[in-house]
């Protein structure tokens, strides 16, 4: 990702300690180094141009304007205007983010031209004040992170929740969620009529927002899932014996929603096992039985596909060996837990909550 330019002003004599610091913050914080690349005028080497045309370029080259306004106006053009005002007046006609700070408080002597300006920055957008350094890069700190959240950037909710911005409606198969809705009825009551449109259901499952898709959303009913979460696929393995050896009988890697995805895992497990095929005697439906019992391997998989981490690049896996299978999927288990407590009773904590809801909803019902 191209990382967000970041124009830094002041009035270079009055806060350059201040600024100086800033620049460095920005650079060396684990988390805002990742995404902000700072900019100071006088960092840039020599060259053959006019002072001002370099800044006002600077400032529309931009994502974010940061302010530090103090006493002092500084040097006035011929129109009666400083560099820090016409900079200002360009970042806000190129409707830049503005983040402006403002040294002391009100009872500070500024320059008229300076207290002008902050009256003006003031009309429409807030202003925080500083005293110090420690308080200027906290303040900072809290207003970029909150641009991150703002542009989704980072998040702080389940990954599932997250509109995608890269996806729109018609990236979702209307059939699958009619599907859904007519299985949901059957199973667990789902309120809504078959009949109802996308919009209607996905807005009901918290799946569709402000003419968005949700990252479930895209899992649960995606045409193509795949297409915005590579890693989604779940590989299934089969071994001779009791350890991971080549060769291996049989290895397929299933792409598709979450609902095809369990149902292709489970179908390639008990297709391997030993099975015993009673009669009729006590009915016209012939019992099956697995060598491992078929709930307990779909449950197993959907677990794994339901609480997986999503943002890895690793993909559920399922490996089918003589004494034993096992299924590892990519992530961690939620604060609080560990496999001792997992033993006893605990509370649920999904990773993935709109993902596991409509998955309780239908699984064991619905054909690949």
């Amino acid at each position: 990702m191209e990382r967000i330019k970041v124009f830094i002003r002041s009035v270079q004599k009055e806060v350059i300690k201040e600024r100086q610091r800033l620049f460095v913050y920005l650079h060396s914080d684990p988390l805002l180094g990742l995404f902000f690349e700072p900019f100071l005028f006088e960092n840039l080497p020599a060259s053959d141009q006019r002072t001002d045309s370099v800044y006002l370029n600077e400032v529309s080259r931009c994502d974010i304007y940061i302010g530090l306004f103090g006493t002092q106006y500084g040097y006035e053009d011929p129109e009666g205007l400083s560099p820090t005002e016409r900079e200002f007046d360009e970042a806000t006609r190129e409707h830049k983010t503005r983040l402006v700070y403002v040294l002391g408080d009100s009872s500070l002597l500024r320059h008229p031209k300076m207290s002008k300006l902050i009256q003006k920055v003031g009309i429409d957008m807030i202003r925080k004040s500083f005293n110090t350094a420690d308080e200027l890069t906290s303040g900072v700190y809290a207003s970029l992170v909150n641009y991150l959240k703002e542009k989704e950037i980072i998040r702080t909710g389940p990954f599932d929740a997250a509109l995608n911005e890269k996806a729109v409606l018609e990236d979702l198969d209307p059939d699958k969620i009619s599907e859904f809705v007519r299985i949901a009825k059957a199973k667990r009551g789902f309120p809504l009529p078959v009949e109802s449109s996308p919009e209607i259901i996905l807005t009901h499952l918290n799946l569709f927002e402000k003419g968005r898709v949700s990252n479930a959303a895209l899992l649960l009913f995606g045409k193509q899932p795949q297409r915005f979460f590579i890693s989604s696929e779940i590989k299934c393995a089969h071994f001779h014996g009791f350890d991971v050896v080549k060769p291996i009988p049989a290895y397929q890697v299933y792409k598709g929603d979450v609902f095809q995805l369990v149902n292709q895992a489970v179908d390639f497990v008990l297709s391997r096992v030993d099975v015993s095929v009673g009669t009729r005697e006590e009915s016209t439906q012939v019992p099956v039985d697995y060598e491992l019992p078929r709930a307990a391997v779909s449950e197993a998989i959907v677990n794994a596909i339901a609480h997986r981490d999503y943002t890895s690049n690793g993909s559920v896996q399922v490996m089918l060996f003589k004494d034993r299978l096992e299924i590892w999927n990519p992530g961690h288990l939620p604060l609080g837990l560990n496999p001792a407590k997992l033993r006893l009773p605990h509370n649920s904590i999904p990773a993935n909550p709109l993902l596991a809801e409509p998955m309780y909803r239908t699984i064991g019902y619905r054909n690949g």
